[in-house]
């Protein structure tokens, strides 16, 4: 779908610069307006609008991207699952925050962040001057993995996908990636998040911010001084945009 829709948009741009080298624009006649929310969502790293700025389809919502997620499937996970973790916060947020994949607790809930690890989170937006409302709160994973054990590849091969889309339909100007396998699946690089951490990444064009997870820092309370550290860049960053 991706690849036929990237062929229409090039040959569709390609007819209409041949048309205006021949001086036939004018045949094209009045462009009719369009309510954007009867098209169709763009596939990702589509722009959907042609060389003449009409727009050939639309952004995709977080609504859309949930509602696919729902009964999911895609690997062994949901089978313990109580409830699919999507995502919280502000559909437009400025700076997202990823973390690593559900609790007991999200699980229970169906919301990111929601345990011991999350009320640090939020004691880290409050000394930013952000709330749970301001900024939006995902995971890499989107269902718990039994006993709460590390995320295997095919689990977060399955949910990625649908990381990427949400970011893509949010459009933030920074992302926080918390823990290692958030910072090695956005950044794309395996080396230890010591290394990673406190330098400026890129993730499909938006910049991010490697750092330790708050449930790291429950049990290391050492690293707050260097996630502050990353949080002040964070703001910076949202300062000089």
């Amino acid at each position: 779908m991706k690849k036929e829709l990237l062929e229409i948009t090039s040959q569709t741009r390609a007819l209409l610069q041949d048309l205006e080298v021949l001086g036939l624009h004018e045949l094209l006649g009045p462009v009719q307006e369009v309510d954007p929310r009867h098209l169709p969502p763009c596939p990702l790293d589509v722009t959907g609008i042609d060389r003449g700025g009409r727009v050939l389809c639309r952004q995709e919502t977080l609504d859309e991207i949930r509602a696919e997620l729902e009964d999911c499937r895609r690997c062994a996970l949901c089978k313990g699952r109580k409830n699919i973790v999507f995502g919280v916060g502000n559909p437009h947020a400025r700076v997202v925050f990823v973390g690593e994949a559900p609790g007991r607790e999200e699980d229970e809930r169906g919301e990111p962040f929601v345990g011991e690890a999350g009320r640090l989170l939020d004691r880290i937006l409050f000394a930013m001057g952000l709330s749970r409302a301001e900024v939006y709160i995902c995971n890499v994973e989107k269902c718990r993995p039994p006993q709460n054990r590390d995320p295997r590849p095919e689990e977060i091969a399955a949910c990625e996908p649908y990381l990427r889309r949400q970011l893509a339909a949010i459009s933030p100007q920074v992302i926080v990636a918390l823990g290692r396998f958030a910072v090695q699946t956005l950044v794309g690089n395996q080396s230890p998040l010591g290394r990673l951490r406190g330098r400026w990444h890129e993730y499909q064009g938006i910049a991010l911010m490697p750092t330790y997870h708050p449930a790291y820092l429950l049990r290391n309370p050492v690293g707050k001084r260097e996630v502050w550290d990353d949080m002040k860049q964070v703001l910076k960053r949202l300062r000089d945009a």
